[in-house]
């Protein structure tokens, strides 16, 4: 029996966040490039968001471009971006009923590449169906920090007090303050670590790592992923008897 067979349909997570790892390797064990690697990685992106979305995901959030990943060699970081421009395909989206979002610091992007974003995540706005958000120059302590300066302010400002600071203060200040916490994470690739993605809203999903390399995560290694998910109990602090 297939994974997908084996899926409940009412107990699809709400918000899937993704380490999208194994590019590079995956090239690499091919002789190839780590471009070819992130060329195919980018077609698995198009399967996954299309699979999501017929699946009834409401967010999708892939790890794209960390702020650590600007420290690459400066020719992979051009083909990178390069790609992005090239991968953008609002057809897909449209088609899907899809909207567009990116989180992360945007300003550090190049110019021409900021617009492409810019017009598509304009022209999905009106789309109802599931969120994808791309996390590009993107890292949690950037986040957090960005958050703490924002609440810094306020405070300063005499828009709030101190003593008013709570979890739910720093949720609004954080760039996912549009969508909920992911339910599941998924990293793919083998590695065993969240590398400064998400780690405030990550606090109570559910983690789950595989040694598939991004490019061959297909629709089936999906459904495995969710029905991983869909077996375990989610207590939030509670016992089992509370659930």
């Amino acid at each position: 029996m297939s994974y997908k067979d084996q899926l409940d349909m009412n107990r699809i997570p709400t918000h899937i966040a993704i380490i999208m790892d194994g590019n590079g390797r995956w090239a690499k064990a091919r002789g190839e490039a780590r471009t070819v690697g992130h060329q195919a990685g980018a077609e698995t992106v198009h399967v996954i968001t299309e699979e999501a979305a017929r699946l009834g995901v409401k967010y999708l959030t892939l790890y794209t471009f960390s702020t650590e990943n600007w420290n690459r060699p400066v020719d992979e970081v051009a083909a990178l971006m390069s790609l992005l421009m090239d991968s953008i395909e609002e057809e897909t989206f449209m088609k899907n009923n899809v909207s567009f979002r990116i989180i992360g610091e945007k300003e550090k992007l190049p110019q021409n590449v900021r617009t492409r974003l810019e017009q598509c995540i304009e022209r999905t706005g009106r789309n109802t169906g599931m969120c994808l958000t791309l996390a590009l120059s993107y890292s949690s302590k950037w986040e957090l920090t960005e958050a703490a300066r924002q609440i810094a302010k306020e405070v300063q400002e005499g828009k709030m007090k101190p003593e008013d600071i709570s979890d739910k203060t720093i949720d609004a200040h954080l760039s996912t303050s549009y969508m909920p916490d992911p339910d599941l994470l998924i990293r793919t690739g083998g590695e065993i670590r969240l590398s400064n993605y998400l780690l405030w809203q990550c606090a109570y999903s559910e983690l789950y790592f595989c040694n598939t390399f991004w490019p061959d995560f297909g629709k089936e290694e999906l459904y495995k992923a969710i029905c991983d998910y869909q077996k375990r109990e989610r207590r939030f602090g509670k016992i089992s008897e509370q659930i």
